[in-house]
């Protein structure tokens, strides 16, 4: 059974070419989605779609953006259809997997895809070395400096409760285990840090309930 899907993004537009072209293509059901963005992917309609959809059942669509605007999570839905030995159509761009022809340009679209992913990872990796190169900070901001870490251990030295500490900074006991960790792994104020991060360890470890008490 061929099922189509149809959507459009604003409420000023319509339906009606979609479903008359999904009609004429042989759609025995179809499914919509009024007024929504064909950014993501979880829309009412389309999951009905997907669900109805049984083995040796086809998918179609006026045009491919009427599925979705990102070509990767595309090809991924797509390529899930066929793992359910489901069929995809789409209309305008005459793909159709049942037929060699559909299979060859989607899997061109696939490699596209792919390609678009490795060029962006690539720019993503030389933009980090580059601002590496000019001491630039990479990735999200430590919740203490170093100065705010020693400031810490000083206070557990002398008598402040790890959790007190922890809670002047506006971070968890665990988070603060972890600066002093990584103060330790720079070689600064070892003794102190060292011994202070065992403190704060054993405060964050759950107590156990004196067997006397369970009963």
């Amino acid at each position: 059974m061929k099922i189509g899907y149809a959507r459009v993004s604003t409420e000023d537009q319509s339906l009606d070419l979609q479903i008359n072209a999904l009609r004429q293509a042989g759609c025995k059901k179809i499914f919509t989605d009024y007024g929504l963005s064909g950014k993501g992917f979880d829309r009412p309609g389309l999951h009905k779609a997907l669900t109805t959809l049984k083995p040796e059942d086809t998918l179609a669509v006026w045009r491919l953006d009427r599925l979705g605007r990102s070509l990767p999570k595309l090809i991924e839905l797509v390529d899930n259809l066929g793992k359910r030995n489901v069929e995809f159509q789409s209309l305008t761009e005459n793909i159709d997997t049942s037929s060699s022809g559909g299979r060859l340009l989607f899997h061109i679209m696939a490699a596209l895809a792919e390609f678009e992913r490795t060029l962006i990872s690539e720019r993503t990796r030389a933009g980090m070395e580059a601002a590496r190169l000019k001491g630039r900070h990479i990735g999200r901001r430590p919740s203490l400096n170093e100065r705010q870490v020693q400031d810490a251990v000083r206070s557990i030295a002398s008598g402040k409760t790890p959790s007190a500490v922890a809670k002047r900074y506006s971070i968890t006991t665990r988070t603060l285990q972890r600066h002093i960790r990584t103060l330790n792994k720079k070689g600064e104020m070892h003794t102190s840090a060292d011994s202070m991060s065992d403190n704060v360890r054993a405060v964050s470890a759950p107590r156990c309930r004196n067997p006397a008490q369970q009963h």
